[in-house]
C-alpha cells in the first residue's frame, strides 16, 4: 500500500503534464522527423506492419508514449535509443507534426 500512493501522484503527474503540455510546432516535427521516416514513413503511414501508423495519431498519445520510451518505461530497444536524444521540445514538435498528418487507417462504418 505505501508504494501505491507515490505511483498514483506520478501517473497524475505524467497525465497532468500530458494533458496541459504546449501543443508544439508541427513545422519544427518535421524537420525533426528524418530519422522516424525510416521505419514510419515520412508522413507517418508506414508501408511495413511491424512499424506503427503515427500519422493521425492522437497527440497526447504520441507524447505519452515519446517519454516513455525515453524513460525507459514502454521496453522497446529501438524506441529507447531514438527517444533518449529527444528534449521535451522535441517531443512536442514531433507529436504536433504527426497528429496532424492524414492517416491511411479507416474506421470501417457499420452496416
Amino acid at each position: 500500500m505505501k508504494f501505491l500512493l507515490p505511483l498514483l501522484f506520478s501517473f497524475a503527474a505524467l497525465t497532468w503534464t500530458v494533458a496541459h503540455a504546449a501543443p508544439g510546432d508541427a513545422d519544427a516535427g518535421q524537420a525533426k522527423s528524418q530519422t522516424c521516416a525510416a521505419c514510419h514513413n515520412a508522413d507517418g503511414n508506414s508501408q511495413n506492419p511491424i512499424y506503427p501508423i503515427l500519422a493521425g495519431q492522437y497527440r497526447n498519445y504520441l507524447v505519452q508514449a515519446l517519454h516513455e520510451y525515453r524513460s525507459g518505461s514502454r521496453n522497446n530497444p529501438i524506441m529507447k535509443g531514438f527517444a533518449a536524444g529527444l528534449s521535451d521540445e522535441d517531443i512536442l514538435d514531433l507529436a504536433a507534426y504527426f497528429s496532424s498528418q492524414s492517416s491511411v487507417l479507416v474506421t470501417p462504418k457499420p452496416e
